[in-house]
């Protein structure tokens, strides 16, 4: 597409929205053009509360399946359109509430790792049947229906702080087993967590973590704590991707070795043209994350297509979880 065409589409975009009465909402891991033509960029629980603080009609959610869910959870009056409705997220695909899915079949590779080993087949229900009475924390990367099953939910960011303010010695953990191992690492209370994990920072090794240091010998390292647990321990600093953006801007280092998708890095040099970034793995991307593009959104919000709303019976048990956590400061 020439740059012609682009600008040509943009404009459409942007007629629609305005015809619309829509914004246009770009997760840190989207494609640069699509981060440009959107009103607001951020993490995923963070774009959403900027959707439902927002006088709008429709919400535009580039991003993946959960994120676009978590919009609708908190502005049920507000029409939430998904641009590519194949756009998913597999770590959040890998825990269900009743119904099984098996693991090793529905993603190759997968290897159990966790402290617990539940059959590949189990659900949260089974989980919590064999934990009785134990509270659930559900990390906002997962489904509506399984926010609904839990308690409380919590982000990358504030993981440590929802366990402690638990009123249980022990707590289930679901779905990332690397976020559930570096609370258990911040924390004395006993973690029992589920076995998912996010392909993308799964990957990194700690051999990754070596090399990068010894080609960028100056420069500190930022790792999101989906990280395996030493690859995070041998970071300078755990964060969220909107904590790495905090981190970037405050910091007098010229030079950041970031461990999260590569689409964080375009927002990093925008926001700090002074700076340097380099990715700990160049192939850290998120297939689902890239598939949307302009020609996505336009046809998103042309047919108004794909709609994304979750029923009362599902939204309100999950709205219930994330306001708890809202809740805790």
């Amino acid at each position: 597409m020439t740059m012609t065409e682009k600008d040509i589409l943009r404009e459409k975009i942007l007629h629609l929205k305005e015809k619309r009465n829509a914004i246009i909402l770009a997760h840190n891991y989207q494609r640069e053009e699509v981060q440009d033509i959107a009103d607001y960029s951020g993490d995923s629980l963070e774009l959403s509360r900027i959707a439902a603080s927002i006088e709008c009609n429709v919400i535009v959610f580039c991003g993946v399946n959960f994120m676009a869910e978590s919009a609708s959870i908190l502005s049920p009056e507000k029409t939430v359109i998904l641009p590519e409705i194949t756009a998913c997220c597999p770590m959040a695909d890998m825990i269900t509430v009743s119904v099984p899915r098996n693991l090793k079949t529905q993603f190759p590779g997968y290897q159990y790792t966790g402290g617990y080993k539940y059959p590949a087949d189990f659900t949260l229900k089974d989980i919590k049947n064999l934990h009785p009475g134990v509270p659930v924390v559900t990390y906002v990367n997962t489904t509506a229906d399984v926010k609904a099953e839990s308690d409380i939910c919590c982000t990358s960011a504030n993981g440590v702080k929802i366990v402690e303010s638990l009123d249980s010695a022990r707590v289930i953990c679901v779905p990332d087993r690397n976020l559930s191992a570096w609370i258990a690492k911040n924390t004395k209370k006993e973690i029992i967590s589920w076995d998912g994990f996010c392909h993308v920072h799964d990957r990194i090794t700690t051999e990754d973590v070596i090399r990068v240091r010894k080609e960028h010998p100056d420069a500190l390292l930022l790792a999101h704590p989906e990280c395996r647990i030493e690859v995070c321990e041998m970071a300078d600093h755990v964060t969220s991707t909107s904590g790495m953006l905090r981190f970037a801007k405050s910091s007098n280092v010229k030079e950041l070795i970031i461990g999260t998708e590569t689409g964080l890095l375009y927002r990093l040099r925008k926001d700090n043209p002074d700076k340097i970034f380099y990715p700990l793995r160049k192939d850290m991307v998120c297939p689902n994350m890239k598939k949307t593009t302009l020609n996505s959104v336009f046809h998103a919000m042309e047919t108004m297509t794909y709609k994304i709303k979750v029923p009362e019976e599902i939204r309100i048990p999950a709205k219930r979880a994330l306001d708890r956590m809202l809740e805790i400061k």
